[in-house]
């Protein structure tokens, strides 16, 4: 079953308020087995409305529809259907009487233009609106369908969990097309997207079902492996050995998967090692800090951390020698050493990370340049020290320092 989704309201395509219905319409027809093959934004123009139905009609066997069916003047969702399938509006009277009753208990009168929330093109069926006056339409044409629902979210969603979700189940069991799309995405760090895709170019040239995708992440590479069954358990045996196959190619770098963060990651590995770990940081602000800490259950291994944006913080806090940042300067490889190594002395951890670096947009020179930042990394082996620079105002290199951060501890702590 090959489906659209089609959001009608000027105000989306003015950027005013966001299309959160076709993000959750798709995400219940891919729990349902159904390909979503177009997602149209239209306003509220008779003309492209009536194009954008007919568009549908002909390239799709489900179209839903979300918004226009208010009683304003510019709320014509319900009569656009009705021209565009050549059927004339009816009066439900059912509905009528609901809207009615739904004023009264409101202490009031229900004005005339409500009157349209009860009309349907001939030979469609109601669907009910526990939420608020105007009612979903179900038009069948032919073998194809088409559903009306409401804009607001507070209505669309109910409606579709208590009747179009029932609906295309039955719908799908009687046509015997009932599936399930099933999706695993596996996350990495260290690699670029264009080489990740080169090392597993082959398996993504040969796909089908499952299919290999590349998402966009902060920060991060990410595939996701899709695939459809009859049920939960063969898709998941096909997207099992396409897993295991690109796990292989891009074994060091392929951190976790699905809903994993690599702040969530490394917390499970030092709990793993029985082991604590501290920070301390300078261009990032506690940038590290607040990743790790916002994991639940963090206080078992984060001891703490430090921010330590002067020199004279640096050394009352973190123990880096005066003569050292005299020598070196605050951002250099030696300080970053000096700040993983005292403060996981000074807390008594068994890591420590000490990131110093230059955000911009200023204090940079020829030598240290905006956007260079030195990481330190005790504990583990041999204290290491790495060297990086980032583009970007002053904001995004600190989300680079703190992603590289991260991806260092992650890269010790699994060795």
């Amino acid at each position: 079953m090959k489906a659209e989704i089609l959001a009608v309201g000027t105000e989306l395509l003015l950027g005013q308020i966001g299309n959160t219905n076709a993000r959750y319409l798709s995400r219940v027809l891919a729990d349902l087995g159904i390909d979503v093959f177009y997602q149209v934004t239209v306003g509220d123009n008779p003309h492209r409305l009536d194009e954008a139905l007919r568009a549908a009609l002909a390239r799709s066997d489900l179209v839903l529809v979300s918004g226009g069916l208010g009683p304003t003047t510019d709320d014509i969702t319900r009569e656009r259907l009705a021209e565009v399938t050549g059927r004339p509006l009816i009066v439900d009277p059912v509905g009528l009487s609901r809207i009615e009753s739904i004023f009264r208990g409101r202490g009031a009168a229900m004005p005339p233009a409500n009157r349209k929330q009860a009309m349907l093109p001939e030979g469609a069926v109601p669907i009910a609106n526990p939420v608020g006056t105007a009612p979903g339409v179900l038009l069948e044409v032919g073998r194809q369908a088409v559903i009306l629902l409401p804009g607001p979210p507070a209505e669309l969603v109910p409606m579709t969990r208590d009747s179009v979700i029932p609906y295309l189940i039955d719908r799908l069991e009687r046509s015997g097309e009932r599936a399930v799309i099933r999706s695993r995405v596996l996350r990495l760090v260290g690699i670029g997207e264009s080489a990740a895709e080169a090392r597993i170019a082959d398996i993504m040239a040969g796909q089908g079902n499952p299919t290999v995708a590349p998402l966009t992440g902060e920060g991060e590479v990410q595939f996701r492996i899709t695939a459809k069954a009859r049920g939960p358990e063969a898709a998941d045996a096909l997207i099992a050995p396409v897993e295991a196959a690109i796990r292989n190619r891009l074994a060091d770098h392929v951190y976790g998967r699905d809903d994993d963060t690599l702040e969530g990651v490394i917390g499970g590995l030092l709990i793993k090692r029985g082991a604590r770990l501290a920070v301390a940081e300078s261009c990032t602000g506690g940038g590290v800090a607040w990743r790790l800490t916002r994991v639940p259950g963090s206080s078992a291994y984060f001891e703490r951390g430090l921010v330590v944006y002067s020199n004279q913080a640096k050394a009352e806090l973190a123990g880096v020698a005066p003569e050292l940042l005299e020598r070196h300067g605050a951002v250099s490889r030696e300080v970053a050493a000096a700040l993983a190594d005292g403060v996981m002395r000074r807390a008594g951890t068994d890591f420590g990370l000490g990131v110093t670096g230059i955000a911009g947009p200023g204090g940079g020179s020829d030598c240290k340049p905006v956007g260079l930042v030195f990481f330190g990394l005790a504990g583990g082996g041999p204290t290491a020290t790495f060297e990086r620079r980032f583009a970007g105002d002053r904001s995004e290199v600190k989300r680079r320092a703190v992603a590289y951060a991260l991806e260092l501890l992650w890269g010790r702590l699994r060795a």
